[in-house]
């Protein structure tokens, strides 16, 4: 009977540590800048800026419970939350300077994901108050990946999501320079996983078509159709939904890869 008693015991302790660890939450973490943002966090959103999506605003959906299996690769557990930290106009360092990489690194748990992708605003160099060279570049990104680390959780770099131009012959072509590159030394400088998202949007962007990306995927629509843009919109860096989806499904589907 003692034997019995001890062994029902020890069975219903592993199933109790089973179903804790099953059922802890991962956080993804996304830093970066407003490719990646959440607008819809902002006040007055459907009044001000609406349609304008970042990827990481419609990130969430792709970690339903039936797809959570197809990431369980890097991530084992039952329940994934997105909690999305991009802002606009932010590059590698003054995401740093601002304290925003603070506020991550305070609540980074072990076995949590920070996923960043900056280059959009460190490349700005007309614009020194958010430019940030290459080896500055390098050495924020260092930083985010090393400190991740620190905490127990995962880093995973992004190169920058690609603009609408320069398109030649109907193919889009990287419009960053250097920094996508900048991106893939560092992550095989510190074997970091890498999602090269400045080639994946080049090749969707380009199967697309130059026409439908421009009109469907970025902010270009005539006056009058949201409160927000009066006048209209041209900027073929922001998207509308339909194009932040189309991203977010570039990276999910690199992600379940990795």
């Amino acid at each position: 009977m003692k034997l019995f008693f001890q062994f029902t015991l020890s069975v219903l302790v592993v199933g109790l540590l089973s179903f804790g660890s099953a059922k802890k939450t991962v956080h993804i973490y996304l830093i970066g800048d407003s490719t990646v943002a959440d607008y819809s966090l902002d006040s007055g959103y459907m009044e001000k800026k609406y349609p304008l999506n970042g990827w990481g605003q419609v990130f969430q959906p792709f970690f339903k419970k039936d797809s959570l299996a197809k990431v369980k690769n890097l991530i084992h557990s039952d329940s994934i939350v997105v909690i999305d930290k991009a802002r606009g106009g932010r590059s590698t360092r003054t995401f740093f300077e601002e304290g925003r990489w603070a506020e991550v690194f305070k609540v980074l748990q072990k076995g949590d994901m920070v996923m960043m992708q900056f280059g959009h605003n460190d490349a700005a160099v007309d614009k020194p108050e958010r430019y940030v060279n290459i080896t500055g570049y390098k050495e924020y990104l260092r930083l985010y990946v090393n400190q991740t680390r620190e905490k127990g959780a995962i880093p995973v770099l992004i190169t920058p999501v690609n603009r609408n131009y320069p398109w030649k012959d109907g193919k889009l072509s990287n419009v960053h320079g250097e920094y996508p590159n900048a991106v893939k030394e560092v992550a095989q400088e510190l074997n970091v996983k890498l999602i090269d998202l400045t080639q994946l949007s080049i090749d969707a962007f380009t199967a697309k078509g130059q026409a439908y990306v421009t009109s469907k995927y970025f902010m270009n629509f005539d006056k009058g159709l949201y409160p927000g843009y009066p006048e209209g919109q041209k900027d073929n860096t922001h998207f509308q939904r339909e194009g932040a989806v189309a991203v977010a499904q570039l990276v999910f589907n690199a992600l379940k890869k990795l």
